[in-house]
């Protein structure tokens, strides 16, 4: 086989890469890893439409090549990105087009109309939810695989647009194990938040969004007074910024729980997994999560993890075997729950079980078995086929 039948032209396009660590850019920066891992011969034109330039906190192969979307004008960058896909996409002619974005299926379906190239297209969450848009609608008809991160997600658009089942298939998120481990709770933390080490910790890590207060931090606080009769010392954290913080100091001040709550605002990166050891128990009772990378992180720390039994989470904890699910509507039961666990008589005896916890979810959605479902998936699409066989 000679070099050119061992490699593809694959075309990324991706919202965000270097300069935003959302759920979707965390995504986005594992499937672009395990690509390169997969597929070193090949060469990738990565389009980026938010970000301005290329950082070390990210590695790539010498033959890929960036196009930035960040400096064009906020108010045309879309129209503008768009042209740039489908331009760029006219004049190299990729092997296959793969966005982590559903918005972007649209260019790929002018593209794959023009020229005939393949596309996969990634379903996330929210913006997968109640399509209306017709050229949306038929974008998705027509690509060649939809990747879901959840059952959750693949469900609904399955139900929602009534695409073949075939069409959808499931790439869950993944996570970095390197950078979550469990430790002791920081003693800098513990001084910051003027905490004792034997205090009992809830922690939420989330965007505090107008727009996604499906999180579940709301009925969190509202469960706290009722936790509190049975531990009084318990403490929430909120790790998070966004426009929903002020409506969330209100509803703090409403239930008077101002001693017993921090909101801790923007965390960087390299103090995250602090705030995970710091807790006891990570709970995001969310009710429109597409699947939650948070959790993972939190278990690959090792902690008792609490989430919604009605999204993603359901895929996250292995539908209860790695944590605890609830109503993300029925307060009480969150309350409870968050009791039981707490005073350790929760009946999931593995949540008190660190390393266990660890090893299962390292084992279930680590980037080693991301980047395998990845490598079997190539193996669906008929023209990538032989190149993805004679890789592995």
């Amino acid at each position: 086989m000679s070099n050119s039948d061992k490699s593809m032209n694959i075309h990324l396009w991706l919202p965000q890469l270097f300069s935003f660590n959302g759920g979707i850019q965390i995504y986005s920066a594992f499937l672009f890893q395990a690509l390169q891992n997969l597929f070193p011969d090949s060469r990738y034109e990565v389009m980026i439409k938010h970000d301005l330039e290329t950082s070390s906190s990210i590695t790539y192969l010498p033959q890929t090549r960036f196009h930035f979307a960040g400096s064009l004008p906020a108010k045309f960058r879309t129209p503008l990105f768009a042209a740039q896909l489908v331009g760029n996409g006219l004049i190299k002619k990729p092997d296959l087009v793969l966005a982590t974005h559903l918005n972007f299926a649209v260019a790929s379906l002018i593209l794959k109309r023009l020229v005939g190239i393949p596309y996969w297209v990634v379903a996330h969450g929210i913006e997968a939810w109640n399509i209306k848009n017709k050229y949306l609608q038929t974008a998705l008809m027509e690509a060649d695989l939809i990747l879901a991160v959840s059952s959750y997600t693949r469900d609904r658009l399955l139900k929602e647009q009534n695409l073949a089942p075939q069409k959808v298939t499931i790439l869950p998120n993944t996570f970095d194990a390197h950078r979550f481990q469990p430790a002791l709770k920081p003693d800098y933390l513990l001084a910051k938040h003027h905490l004792q080490p034997t205090q009992s910790v809830i922690l939420t890590v989330a965007r505090l969004s107008a727009g996604e207060q499906y999180k579940g931090y709301d009925q969190v606080l509202q469960a706290l007074p009722q936790i509190r009769q049975s531990i009084p010392n318990v403490h929430y954290v909120i790790v998070g910024q966004g426009t929903d913080r002020p409506r969330i100091e209100q509803l703090i001040a409403q239930l008077k729980l101002q001693d017993c709550v921090t909101l801790a605002g923007f965390v960087p990166d390299e103090q995250l997994c602090d705030y995970y050891n710091l807790c006891d128990v990570f709970a995001m009772p969310s009710k429109g999560e597409g699947f939650g990378i948070v959790y993972l992180e939190a278990l690959a720390c090792g902690k008792a993890v609490l989430g919604g039994n009605q999204d993603g989470a359901i895929d996250a904890l292995c539908h209860g075997k790695l944590g605890a699910l609830v109503n993300p509507d029925d307060v009480e039961a969150i309350a409870q729950t968050l009791t039981e666990i707490l005073m350790k008589k929760h009946p999931n005896s593995l949540i008190y079980q660190p390393d266990s916890l660890r090893s299962l979810v390292i084992d279930t959605f680590g980037f080693e078995k991301f980047q395998f479902t990845l490598h079997q998936l190539f193996q669906k699409l008929p023209l990538l086929s032989k190149i993805a066989n004679f890789s592995s």
